[in-house]
């Protein structure tokens, strides 16, 4: 049995800071990491998915925490093909274009390497301290199965080594008919990491509630099930706290997950108030009921 890590996908949203859960000492940047990583050994940073992270920024988070502490950093958003505000971009890296929004193909070649390469050398402290665990790449809905698409899989992984990329999907054809089995065949052979989800059903960027290891490292990411999802409000999106039946439902297909595979993060994104951190403890409560029968 692989070793099961729970956390959530952020420690510094302001309505958690404004929902009473950390406690009143705990009133700097320093002591909220300090306290959130007592009570869960991983995180996942959502915010580098907006802007790319700087290295100073990595070195804190890496002396902040507890030698056992494990980050997760979501892609910047330019990687994954989303999107990018200009403004989001490295300052002598931005194009001159009247667009808010740009898209990889917008910036010049070696722009966009310098863009990988900024972005994944601002992850060194964490990885020189043996505290990073993966980098997310979530792609967008209209990121389909296809041959390019599964070769920017491998390209990616090429470019992050040695560090562990995985990869969730938000195209519902990865997992139609056969081509859920053609998928996590394809990531199983080159021994990529595959992201299940839990998420609203019935929209653009749905995909079933998939449980797979296909390497070492297995991810589980909670989304909640909001009926505002299609919300450009974030908290109304993910405004979900699920009950205690939802997750006591999970517990057994993520120990049997984790039988698969070496580690196994379960990370609650469900970021409204302290919704993912009383989720998160709860699961983790759960999963020992689940290891003691």
């Amino acid at each position: 049995m692989g070793t099961i890590e729970v956390g959530t996908a952020s420690w510094t949203d302001k309505t958690l800071l404004d929902s009473g859960w950390y406690p009143a000492s705990a009133d700097t940047p320093e002591k909220r990491l300090a306290y959130y990583a007592k009570q869960y050994r991983v995180v996942e940073v959502d915010s580098t998915y907006y802007g790319p992270p700087a290295e100073q920024t990595s070195k804190l988070w890496a002396q902040r925490t507890p030698d056992a502490f494990t980050f997760n950093i979501k892609a910047f958003s330019l990687l994954t093909g989303h999107p990018t505000r200009v403004s989001a971009i490295y300052k002598d890296l931005r194009p001159e274009t009247d667009k808010k929004n740009i898209y990889p193909g917008d910036l010049p070649a070696q722009a966009y390497e310098e863009v990988w390469t900024r972005f994944l050398a601002a992850l060194d402290p964490l990885a020189e301290a043996g505290k990073l665990g993966a980098v997310l790449f979530q792609f967008p809905p209209w990121f389909g199965i296809r041959r390019s698409n599964k070769d920017y899989l491998l390209e990616v992984a090429a470019r992050c080594k040695p560090i562990v990329p995985v990869f969730e999907f938000r195209n519902a054809t990865w997992f139609e008919g056969d081509n859920q089995a053609e998928t996590l065949d394809f990531l199983r052979t080159h021994k990529l990491a595959f992201v299940g989800v839990d998420m609203p059903q019935g929209h653009k960027s749905s995909v079933p509630p998939v449980l797979a290891a296909t390497s070492g490292l297995a991810v589980v990411r909670f989304h909640g099930h909001s009926d505002k999802w299609t919300s450009k409000d974030i908290h109304e999106k993910f405004g979900y706290e699920y009950s205690r039946d939802e997750l006591a439902g999970w517990a057994p297909r993520l120990r049997e997950l984790a039988g698969e595979a070496d580690t196994t993060h379960v990370l609650f994104n469900n970021c409204y108030r302290d919704f993912a951190q009383r989720n998160a403890t709860e699961m983790i409560e759960l999963l020992e009921n689940v290891e003691g029968d």
